[in-house]
């Protein structure tokens, strides 16, 4: 058997300002889980389409899977492949999920003792770290993995990876189209039948997370074969600001309409735009470091949102002084996630590469 050459594992050279927007979106989820802790009513959250930005998650997913893997995934195989992705996005899984336990267990603002077994939060803690759907706890909504909520998107992104590796990467792209226009109808039945698409993250709305991926991911893997970019020298702000609007968008009656279109159409045009846009070099920084904070600030920010709800539930505070708690809590989180990822994310990572590389020599 022909021994794989360790080169074919190097990651390809980035779309820095999809890499910038993906940080954008991670920032306006964050913000959008302070807002519907404070703001129930989403009509009145200046931000109640911030959910939003997992669908561009998993368009821009779909976008990037393809271009990093579909010319080398049958040199390197399935297995490797799987490797890669695990390397990839497993470690802050299991930080996430540590984040959420001490949460739960040393929260400062709970007034309500811990009551479950030992053998009770144990199991929730693997089935979190091993991301194994376990929606069984009923002061956390029932949300699939209940030491850290967010995780739902990344249960779907690997099914999208394991779908990806054994079936898309080899599909015909006209089939790709059956199976993205099979999936849109998939989310205007969603949106319709709910009412919005904000599903996905409890037991009760599992498969509304299924329909989204599948549309999303196909959508972005679709824009990658097709070579679906546009020029465009809108640049990272105006693009930014493009991104925003979809979120600042208003949470109304209207949604089962709005909601599709701005995931059917305006995501994947928005990574087509996004692949095609000319970067002004004096925001190269701020892009590299977007994208790098996204995906630890999404997996590590949620064990805060627990406390700021109970905080909240306790001194219900006022506009104001809500500002004066998230603005600085935005910050703090991405200063945090900054910190994880230099001092745990990429050594793990880094580490985890070259025993591999080593083994495969």
């Amino acid at each position: 058997m022909e021994k794989l050459n360790p080169g074919i594992l190097k990651t390809k050279q980035h779309f820095e300002i999809l890499d910038g927007l993906r940080g954008v979106a991670a920032i306006a989820v964050v913000t959008f889980h302070f807002m519907e802790i404070a703001y129930t009513d989403y009509s009145k959250d200046f931000i109640g389409h911030g959910f939003l930005a997992v669908d561009f998650f998993f368009c821009l997913s779909g976008f990037v899977i393809g271009y990093a893997y579909d010319d080398r995934i049958g040199k390197m195989g399935v297995m490797e492949f799987f490797k890669s992705r695990l390397i990839r996005l497993h470690p802050l899984v299991v930080i996430g999920s540590v984040l959420g336990l001490l949460s739960f267990l040393f929260d400062p603002f709970s007034t309500q003792a811990v009551t479950r077994s030992a053998g009770s939060i144990l199991l929730l803690f693997l089935s979190s770290v091993l991301m194994i759907p376990n929606p069984t706890m009923d002061e956390r909504y029932f949300n699939l993995f209940g030491f850290n909520a967010p995780s739902w998107s990344l249960f779907w992104e690997y099914i999208a990876n394991i779908v990806y590796a054994l079936v898309l990467c080899r599909l015909h792209r006209r089939y790709l189209i059956i199976l993205a226009a099979i999936s849109a109808v998939g989310i205007c039945y969603v949106a319709a039948h709910s009412g919005n698409l904000m599903g996905g993250w409890s037991g009760g709305t599992f498969w509304d997370g299924g329909v989204r991926i599948a549309y999303s991911f196909t959508a972005g893997l679709l824009v990658y074969r097709y070579n679906l970019i546009i020029k465009n020298k809108l640049g990272f702000i105006g693009l930014s600001i493009l991104l925003m609007l979809a979120f600042l968008s208003p949470f109304s009656s209207w949604n089962w309409l709005t909601e599709p279109f701005i995931v059917i159409i305006y995501f994947p045009l928005m990574v087509s735009l996004g692949a095609g846009a000319v970067l002004n070099e004096g925001l190269r920084k701020i892009c590299v470091f977007s994208g790098n904070i996204s995906y630890p600030l999404y997996m590590t920010h949620y064990a805060v949102m627990w406390a700021f709800g109970n905080y909240f539930a306790a001194h219900k505070p006022d506009a104001l002084h809500l500002a004066y708690i998230i603005i600085p809590g935005l910050i703090v989180l991405v200063a945090f996630a900054y910190l994880v990822m230099k001092v745990y994310d990429i050594p793990l990572r880094r580490y985890l590469t070259e025993k591999r590389k080593q083994a495969i020599k």
